[in-house]
C-alpha cells in the first residue's frame, strides 16, 4: 500500500445535516415573555408561529422540550442520506423524496 499524502479529515457529521440541525434551533426558539390566560394557563410564543402551553398533564417546559425535539427530528430527516438506518421509519412523501434527490 502506497500513501501519497495524509488521509482526508473524517467528517462525522455532513455539512447539510449541521445546517439542518442550527436552522432548526434559530426557527424555533421561544420570544416574547411567558403569559397567563384566563383559565390559568402559560404560554410563550415560538418563532415559528406555534403558541406553547402547558396543558393538564404537561408542562410548558415539556412543551418547548418536545417542539423542538420535533423541529429537529424534521430538519435532519429531510436530509438524511438515503439508506441510513433509522429508528422512526420515513413517511412516505418523505422516504420518496429521499430517493429522487
Amino acid at each position: 500500500m502506497t500513501v501519497d499524502g495524509p488521509a482526508p479529515p473524517v467528517v462525522p457529521v455532513s455539512a447539510e445535516m449541521r445546517y439542518a440541525k442550527v436552522r432548526a434551533a434559530t426557527d424555533h426558539t421561544t420570544v416574547g415573555v411567558v403569559c397567563e390566560t384566563p383559565d390559568g394557563r402559560v404560554t410563550i410564543a415560538c418563532a415559528c408561529g406555534m403558541e406553547l402551553t402547558n396543558g393538564p398533564t404537561w408542562t410548558l417546559d415539556e412543551h418547548i422540550r418536545l417542539h423542538r425535539a420535533e423541529a429537529r427530528y424534521l430538519a435532519l430527516s429531510a436530509v438524511a442520506p438515503p439508506g441510513i438506518p433509522r429508528l422512526v421509519p420515513l413517511a412516505p412523501a418523505t422516504a420518496s423524496r429521499a430517493t429522487t434527490d
